[in-house]
């Protein structure tokens, strides 16, 4: 999971791990890192699959640049998450993109553009008309709520189908 400060990725994880949501803002030092078993039907066969995923939690402040690479470095996807209510966040998806696309060539990129709740739902389609990044490693973009659930269990669902 990355993205700047304040933008739900540790709300996100813990909606999708523990099923719970805190207002409280807790920031994260360093990373934190969380597990939770998916079932996953690979393409083209019909049988579950069980796949456990090991989820970085990576801070979002201003030295991230500096040491994303060493928690980057092997993972198999991405949860680029940005804030809605913040458009400076939705600006950075395209270097938190390719930094993650640099450092894991072959690796996987879902977007998530959290705390739908919190905008006028009209303005939606504005944004994602708006929204600029390179497309080509990113699989999915979904628009979430850590607050309500919406797509919570979807963006580390579809994740993990195309990681498999």
């Amino acid at each position: 999971m990355v993205g700047d400060f304040g933008v739900g990725k540790t709300s996100l994880i813990r909606r999708f791990v523990e099923r719970q949501f805190s207002d409280q803002y807790l920031s994260t030092v360093g990373v934190k890192i969380s597990r939770k078993t998916v079932a996953v039907t690979p393409d083209h066969k019909n049988d579950l699959l069980d796949v456990q995923l090991l989820i970085w939690d990576i801070e979002g402040h201003t030295k991230f640049n500096a040491i994303a690479p060493s928690y980057l470095q092997g993972a198999s996807g991405a949860l680029v998450v940005a804030d809605l209510t913040r458009p400076e966040t939705i600006e950075h998806l395209g270097d938190r993109i390719q930094l993650f696309s640099s450092i894991n060539p072959k690796g996987v990129i879902s977007v998530a553009l959290n705390k739908f709740d919190l905008i006028d739902q009209e303005t939606l389609p504005k944004i994602l008309e708006e929204l600029q990044f390179d497309r080509e490693h990113v699989v999915a973009i979904h628009i979430t709520s850590a607050k309500t659930g919406e797509n919570v269990d979807e963006i580390f669902g579809n994740l993990a189908h195309k990681i498999v």
